[in-house]
């Protein structure tokens, strides 16, 4: 008999810093939509970012561990690390399915991402040969073409909070503790000193 195949969900970021929105999401897909993990693989450098604007991988690597450890479900991986920069989605994926053939691996996107996908690296190859999982952004529809059965628009709760609104607001003085993980807040303080 044959055990069942581990469902991994990929949530790729540069988790600049990790806030409760990712954390949200990430629960919800393993609660609701039958992941079995979540993989919060740091993405050393995005290629639609600047190296400049991002803290330090180890840092952040840190900050993802500090935020999901009593979670069993969640996994901190530095997997980019070790792969050629810019980190391309679909150069991940690949080398995520020749290192682990027995998972089953779910790509999370946003639905914004999911719009400007057509300028993302050989993004029919993605689009073609895995599963995506598509949540829920404000002011972006989902749709999904009937011809990739293995992409998939998940109901997750939106969550308008980003890693810039509590970079800037932090750098602003204001207290940000509870848009942050217990322990991600007294990094940041540290990180993104007040101006």
């Amino acid at each position: 008999m044959s055990k069942n195949k581990l469902k991994v969900g990929i949530f790729s970021g540069s988790f600049n810093p990790i806030h409760i929105g990712h954390l949200a999401l990430a629960n919800y897909l393993c609660e609701f939509n039958g992941l079995d993990e979540v993989w919060f693989v740091v993405t050393p450098q995005n290629p639609c970012k600047t190296p400049g604007q991002l803290l330090d991988d180890e840092l952040r690597l840190r900050m993802v561990q500090k935020a999901i450890h009593h979670y069993p479900k969640f996994k901190a991986s530095d997997f980019e690390f070790h792969l050629p920069r810019p980190s391309y989605s679909i150069n991940t994926l690949k080398a995520l399915q020749a290192a682990y053939p027995d998972y089953i691996f779910y790509f999370i996107i946003g639905a914004d991402n999911w719009d400007s996908i057509s300028s993302w690296k050989n993004y029919s190859l993605l689009m073609n040969n895995y599963n995506l999982l598509i949540y829920p952004r404000k002011d972006y529809a989902i749709h999904i073409p009937k011809e990739y059965p293995n992409i998939h628009a998940v109901n997750a709760p939106i969550i308008e909070i980003s890693s810039t609104f509590i970079r800037n607001a932090i750098r602003d003085g204001k207290d940000m503790r509870f848009f942050l993980p217990t322990g991600v807040y007294e990094m940041c303080l540290n990180a993104f000193p007040e101006k």
